[in-house]
């Protein structure tokens, strides 16, 4: 793909010999002129298009979990079907489905001897782990050891607690030699680690509440105090409908040792006996307790839309390149449409057309040695999100991940460069890897000659842009991430921010410039580098 001397400038040799460049050119599927080809695939008719679809107000500003970001999905989704890409998803799907919630207490109360006891001091209860509901008298509460059944140990065997209250101890029980009864060793098992596995087996033991004795209380009381004040969209595993954990309540050694009073002594003594013989000695203690958790939630499904092409290397693709770009926007307000032609709009229109040429070039027999994953997230307005659930869910492993393009924002002028359009902001090239930087410099002064400005590239840049699209989260994973951007402009986040607005011959060149940029990473034969510290 690149010209002679610029493939050894790249891999970073001194020497232009004719054995290397053969060498070099033979890792490669393409000459220049067929790259070349490819990259023309990427059209301002085809991005008017595409644009013209997904950011018309039948769209309704594709916010997250709102009608509209369904559609802009399934447009996608049209898109890859009808270029013969594979549907990679769960259930023969294009679409990795995340789940957000926002979750917050309208009463949370613990009452004891009708003394109110204090949130997030004396106890605390995360509304993300628990079902909504009004008091709860609770007459007794039965100490059932730490909770867990397992082989070889078990606190439920033979003790019925359908409907009742029990309290635990977090973690995992050690004998007196200090070892874990589960793994017999100094390492603890998976039930020191998860507590949803405990709450999970007491709803399916019919327990109506967990109480745990936390002995880290104060180190983890910080987030769930997080967790209450934010009021932030946040991932999670299940929806509300979906939930089968018992509610809980973590209190602090002192609320346990006051709640059991002079039945203290015998919990104790349970608890010896089950570091000692493995056995538990169930001790039920009468309460005057009133619990409250009562909370409104707020719930939205989204889908990231995913587009594979496997490499046609045998070895090489298991290596994965991403190129993303965010699809969501900011929906309505009232009457008002926030098309969001250029955020993101643009991004999402010029990636669809650069997988258009990739699946060219494999059907032309020239596919890349490999394979490639095109990303469109969506979550991107409520914080990152969607590209948060990839980084912490991959569909291929992220050390296999070589490296994210992420394009958000191509398809406006700001006033900077008002006098020449043909520009983009460069952001994060050189922060992991100083070869992703040298490639892109090379393949823009070899075929797309853009302006490259790093003003928003800098450390002291008070915009925080590198920390603000959805290659931070692979970058923050540590795979190299580079961010193409058109910087802001009057019509940002408002719903002037139209089609009518769009300079496509501008996107096109940055198209091609990433095109560029992801054919020389997913070709060449030597992954790229990372060799700067974060």
């Amino acid at each position: 793909m690149l010209n002679l001397c610029t493939c050894l400038a790249v891999a970073g040799l001194l020497l232009c010999t004719p054995a290397a460049l053969g060498a070099q050119r033979a890792a490669l599927p393409t000459t220049d002129a067929q790259a070349q080809s490819l990259a023309a695939t990427i059209t301002a008719a085809d991005l008017r298009r595409h644009l013209t679809i997904l950011a018309s107000d039948t769209m309704e500003g594709r916010e997250t979990g709102q009608p509209g970001q369904k559609r802009a999905a399934d447009y996608l989704r049209s898109q890859l079907e009808a270029l013969g890409f594979p549907a990679i998803g769960p259930d023969s799907s294009y679409f990795q489905r995340i789940r957000f919630s926002r979750q917050a207490w309208d009463t949370i109360s613990l009452r004891l001897d009708g003394t109110e006891l204090r949130h997030l001091w004396d106890y605390y209860a995360s509304p993300g782990q628990n079902n909504s509901r009004g008091p709860v008298d609770i007459n007794e509460i039965t100490f059932l050891g730490y909770g867990i059944d397992a082989e070889g140990y078990s606190d439920y065997a033979g003790h019925d607690v359908a409907g009742k209250h029990i309290l635990i101890f977090a973690g995992e029980p050690r004998n007196r030699n200090g070892n874990f009864l589960l793994t017999g060793t100094k390492d603890p098992s998976d039930w020191s680690l998860d507590d949803g596995r405990k709450l999970e087996l007491a709803r399916e033991h019919g327990v109506e509440t967990v109480f745990i004795i936390d002995p880290a209380f104060r180190n983890n009381v910080q987030d769930v105090r997080q967790e209450v004040l934010d009021g932030r969209l946040r991932m999670v595993e299940q929806t509300e409908a979906e939930r089968r954990t018992a509610n809980s309540v973590y209190i602090t050694p002192e609320l346990a040792r006051t709640l059991l009073g002079r039945e203290y002594k015998k919990v104790v003594r349970a608890r010896r006996r089950i570091e000692k013989s493995g056995r538990l000695r169930p001790v039920t203690v009468a309460t005057a307790l009133q619990l409250t958790q009562e909370k409104r939630v707020s719930e939205l499904i989204g889908e990231n839309v995913l587009g594979y092409l496997e490499g046609t290397d045998s070895v090489l693709k298991n290596e994965v390149l991403v190129v993303s770009a965010h699809y969501d926007h900011l929906g309505k307000r009232g009457d008002a449409v926030f098309n969001g032609a250029d955020d993101n709009g643009s991004g999402t229109s010029t990636v669809l057309e650069i997988a258009e040429a990739f699946i060219k070039a494999k059907q032309e027999g020239l596919g890349p040695r490999r394979s490639v994953l095109f990303l469109w997230v969506s979550g991107e307005e409520k914080g990152l999100l969607g590209s948060e659930y990839y980084a912490s869910h991959p569909v291929f492993p992220l050390e296999q991940t070589i490296a994210d393009i992420n394009v958000d924002m191509v398809g406006r002028v700001d006033e900077k460069h008002a006098a020449d359009p043909y520009y983009i902001y460069v952001i994060g090239s050189d922060r992991l890897s100083t070869e992703l930087h040298r490639i892109n410099e090379t393949v823009n002064r070899d075929f797309t000659q853009l302006e490259l400005d790093y003003t928003y590239n800098l450390e002291s840049d008070p915009n925080r842009y590198y920390y603000r699209s959805d290659h931070y989260n692979f970058a923050r994973n540590g795979i190299p991430s580079i961010f193409f951007f058109n910087g802001s402009h009057a019509d940002y986040h408002r719903d002037t921010d139209t089609v009518d607005k769009i300079n496509f011959d501008k996107m096109v060149r940055i198209g091609q410039l990433v095109f560029y940029n992801a054919w020389q990473l997913a070709n060449q034969d030597k992954r790229i580098e990372v060799d700067v510290r974060p």
